[in-house]
């Protein structure tokens, strides 16, 4: 099977330099990178700038004069104007050469105001390719976190069947010896039974989890893909105030930056707009020669030679009537300013409304592991307890089973604290301008 997908991939273009090596466990900078160079979005993303470089090139020689050459071929039949400027009856040609330029000395500033257009958004296209990097790096770190808490819960599934199997085992010799019923080995065998289903679930959580980051990081295959697990502090990190996250983050974050940009450029696209209220001068020259047939007198390098013409002028183009089309071109610019100024409001409330929900689930996951820990450390205490008291006769399997269930939940609830919490204050201090790993 793995050959196979290695043959579709490289049948698919892929070389081997692409191809992922799974021989270690992928730390999440290195899923990171890997879906920074191979995810589908970012690429389309730099395909938007590679655009916009293109954009910006042909708006900075456009101060540059307009040049063309032709070449023409005429034929004229019956009475018309021959190499010696009188009429003349009969057939002949004319061939004729020519080259012209011309160049903009006066637009209304419309070519200054394109190219500060055009260097705008190459900005506001480079700033979508970095939000598109973050967005792929959050969701990279999200999906990084999950596995992590499925690891856990598998490793806490598989401490539930060791202690299961060893109390049936335990039973299974009290009922041989006479000191336990038929009905607890029984029971404590479906409690065994349920446990292995516990840890099938969690197995397939795992792999799950698994899928979704390799989907994400568009591998061509993902059998043998696992991460590694990264050593976890829950030292108390201070994350300050919402407000002050916030502040921070606007000058940062490149989804505000590319609206704000945005907002220049339709300021620029109004003075383009307005532009056209003023009257435009373009400076002409060119020159051009002709070969009459008629004018048979003179051959024909000759006659290129004598026909040879230049020419020089200056043209003015005053608007007086655009039937308001100038106008509503300097309305639909001012509208574009509006909706590009609510445009930026509405990032900057969704960033904040994103500040403040990482920063209530930082500050909540804090609390919920802090009272997880409580839990946790109740129940081992519970359960150290009770097992002593059945080991001893005094206490009931069922007894025993709640106890054992109590902690297994408790350590499945601590582990969900810890990496809601490991990601939360990540995230918040992510806005702020660091790194997003752990």
């Amino acid at each position: 099977m793995k050959a196979l997908l290695l043959v579709l991939a490289l049948a698919a273009g892929v070389g081997e330099e692409d191809m992922p090596d799974f021989s270690r466990p992928w730390t999440l900078r290195q899923c990171t990178e890997w879906a920074m160079d191979h995810n589908l979005t970012v690429a389309r993303q730099e395909n938007n700038v590679a655009g916009r470089e293109i954009e910006q090139n042909t708006s900075h020689w456009s101060w540059l004069p307009s040049v063309s050459a032709q070449a023409s071929e005429n034929f004229n039949f019956g009475r018309g104007i021959g190499g010696d400027n009188t009429y003349e009856r009969g057939n002949s040609s004319t061939t004729g050469f020519s080259v012209g330029a011309n160049m903009s000395l006066f637009d209304g500033g419309a070519i200054y105001n394109q190219i500060r257009l055009s260097n705008l958004n190459l900005e506001a296209a480079v700033a979508d390719l970095e939000k598109a990097r973050d967005d792929i790096r959050v969701s990279v770190a999200k999906a990084y976190v999950q596995i992590l808490y499925n690891y856990e819960i598998r490793d806490v599934a598989r401490q539930q069947i060791a202690i299961d199997s060893m109390q049936v085992a335990r039973l299974e010799q009290m009922f041989a010896s006479g000191r336990s019923s038929a009905a607890e080995v029984s029971q404590q065998k479906a409690t065994l039974a349920q446990s292995q289903v516990t840890l099938v679930q969690a197995e397939n959580n795992v792999r799950s989890s698994l899928l979704e980051l390799a989907q994400l990081l568009e591998l061509v295959s993902w059998e043998g893909f696992s991460i590694e697990r990264p050593s976890v502090s829950m030292e108390e990190i201070a994350i300050g105030h919402p407000d002050d996250i916030y502040a921070d983050a606007l000058g940062i974050r490149p989804a505000i930056r590319a609206e704000q940009i945005r907002l220049e450029g339709t300021k620029r696209s109004l003075a383009i707009a307005k532009s056209a209220y003023y009257p435009t001068l373009t400076l002409s020259g060119g020159g051009g020669t002709n070969y009459y047939t008629s004018f048979d007198a003179i051959s024909f390098w000759d006659q290129l030679q004598v026909n040879f013409s230049q020419y020089v002028g200056l043209s003015l183009s005053i608007p007086i009537f655009s039937k308001f089309s100038i106008r509503n071109r300097v309305r639909t610019a001012n509208l574009n300013i509006h909706t590009q100024e609510l445009a930026l409001r509405q990032a900057e409330n969704s960033l904040y409304k994103e500040i403040q929900q990482a920063w209530n689930s930082a500050v909540n996951a804090r609390a919920k592991w802090d009272a997880s820990q409580q839990a946790l450390s109740a129940a081992e205490d519970s359960f150290t307890l009770t097992q002593a008291k059945y080991e001893n006769g005094k206490a009931t399997v069922t007894e025993f089973n709640e106890s054992r269930n109590r902690l297994m939940k408790s350590r499945s609830d601590a582990v969900q604290a810890t990496y809601e919490y490991l990601f939360q204050t990540r995230l918040v201090n992510f806005y702020r301008g660091s790194s997003l790993d752990f």
